[in-house]
């Protein structure tokens, strides 16, 4: 096969991949992970099961592929997480309810025994927090105003926009979301 036709076939799937996580991402926030079926999926992207299998062999590498996805969209890339990117973070959630919403379900899900994302949330919060106590050892040195070193409050830091997020998608009328994160971080100390 010339380079050009293997290029072009590679950024055909790549395209199609895309497609499918994005569809994925619609049918989990609708029905949950366990609800979730691959031939839903497959059906709105116009495939058959068979065909998204192809792409992704299993529904586990496709809940990992979402996830990866998710977490993409909030990436800073070579920058370190700073009190006003975290607000700004916050009020871009606020702004996509699907996806925070897929995502607090699968976090719920998660933390049930055997499930294919319990590893991943479970990786992933341990570098949150880690990344978390680094933005509060930045900001404030090696004790906040309050007492606490970075790493006893970066875990109620993470606790804080995760409740909201909870807090926001039931009520979203009632819970600011960005206001409530500003104040918590007014009792951590910042201005």
């Amino acid at each position: 096969m010339p380079y050009g036709d293997a290029m072009a076939t590679r950024t055909r799937s790549e395209e199609r991949r895309a497609e499918i996580v994005r569809a994925a991402l619609e049918v989990i926030a609708e029905r949950g992970y366990r609800g979730a079926s691959l031939a839903a999926v497959a059906e709105r992207v116009g495939l058959t099961q068979q065909g998204l299998l192809h792409h992704f062999p299993t529904k586990e590498a496709l809940l990992v592929a979402v996830l990866r996805e998710r977490d993409q969209w909030d990436a800073l890339p070579g920058a370190g997480w700073r009190a006003d990117l975290l607000v700004s973070l916050v009020e871009y959630n606020a702004m996509r309810p699907g996806i925070i919403q897929t995502f607090s379900a699968l976090l719920g899900e998660s933390v049930t025994e055997g499930h294919p994302a319990r590893e991943f949330f479970t990786r992933r919060y341990t570098t949150v927090r880690a990344d978390m106590a680094a933005a509060l050892r930045a900001e404030y040195g090696e004790r906040l105003p309050s007492g606490l070193t970075p790493e006893r409050a970066a875990p109620l830091l993470v606790a804080v926009m995760d409740g909201l997020q909870y807090q926001w998608l039931l009520d979203p009328e009632s819970v600011d979301m960005a206001a409530a994160f500003r104040d918590f971080l007014t009792l951590l100390g910042e201005d």
